[in-house]
């Protein structure tokens, strides 16, 4: 199979695929059609050497995701209900705000959300772990208390990924979900991008978002096995202090799992796929289109392959 670095994001209405120098979004919009934006890709590592070396480039990779995330969220949610934002007045805050601050707005809002989000995740899988741990120091070893968050962590993962699995609207981000892995698996098998390639390829991926954040939970218990003190505040501040560390490391082994194919990597990535028939689902033809378009949009911009391009135009 021919191994790509183009990676994706399932948005409102729609998917996002990444390239090495540019993004493509494709959204439903309310008249039906595909709304199709593009932007450079700019971040740590194109600012700063220092991020493109191993593990460096993986804290890197982790805060652009966010922002870029967060931004792509919000731009796309704009797209698929402009029809409905247009008949909105603005409030008198709102107009305030904007009046206050003007272009700046959304940037502002971009980095409070990704503040909050990095709060929010960091107290979910970080710190509530280490609280609950904490009632078993008294029956296990100092050691065995970083394999108990460990254990804790993951299963507030899984919980939490099968709590927003039964919602509605997340049903549909899985849909496209899905679409976005099955136009990349077709890419990669140097297939033309045609709707009815893509239904037959498989809707599970090695790179895939899901598998890293489970490679994340999997890393920190081995990584903070290492750190063994019963002191509460301290084991709070190591937690924080490894995140940016423990993520660089696990976008490396989530880098080599999408690279390789050998047994040790099957079993690496056995774990995320099992998770990925979760968070993807099966998409309808139009939710394809969309992934086509935006996977189109990368190949047309960057040149990744010129006979595949004019492969994927017919």
């Amino acid at each position: 199979m021919k191994k790509t670095s183009i990676g994706g994001q399932a948005v409102i209405e729609g998917v996002m695929m990444r390239g090495k120098t540019i993004y493509a979004m494709a959204v439903r919009n309310p008249e039906g059609g595909i709304t199709l934006e593009e932007q450079n890709c700019t971040g740590l590592s194109k600012k700063y050497k220092l991020f493109t070396l191993p593990i460096f480039r993986g804290m890197a990779a982790f805060v652009d995701s966010l922002v870029t995330g967060t931004k792509i969220m919000m731009r796309s949610a704009e797209i698929a209900g402009e029809a409905i934002m247009e008949e909105e007045e603005p409030s008198k805050f709102e107009k305030w705000v904007m009046d206050k601050f003007g272009d700046k707005i959304n940037d502002i809002i971009i980095y409070i959300s990704v503040f909050l989000s990095i709060i929010m995740s960091v107290g979910l899988f970080f710190m509530l772990p280490v609280w609950l741990g904490g009632f078993f120091k008294t029956v296990i070893p100092t050691w065995g208390l970083g394999v108990v968050e460990g254990l804790i962590r993951i299963s507030i993962f899984l919980i939490y990924i099968f709590a927003i699995s039964k919602m509605k609207e997340i049903q549909r981000v899985f849909q496209y979900h899905g679409a976005e892995h099955k136009t990349i698996n077709c890419f990669e098998k140097e297939l033309p991008l045609t709707v009815e390639n893509v239904k037959t390829c498989t809707r599970l991926h090695k790179r895939c978002g899901t598998s890293f954040l489970l490679i994340v939970m999997i890393i920190s218990m081995i990584v903070l096995f290492f750190v063994q003190t019963d002191n509460i505040a301290l084991r709070f501040v190591s937690r924080i202090v490894l995140v940016p560390f423990i993520a660089g490391i696990s976008y490396e082994v989530i880098k080599w799992a999408g690279s390789s194919d050998n047994k040790l990597v099957a079993m690496v990535s056995y774990p995320g796929l099992c998770l990925q028939k979760i968070t993807t689902s099966e998409p309808d033809g139009s939710q394809i289109e969309t992934a086509i378009a935006a996977m189109k949009k990368v190949l047309e911009v960057e040149g990744d392959d010129s006979q595949k391009i004019e492969e994927i135009k017919k």
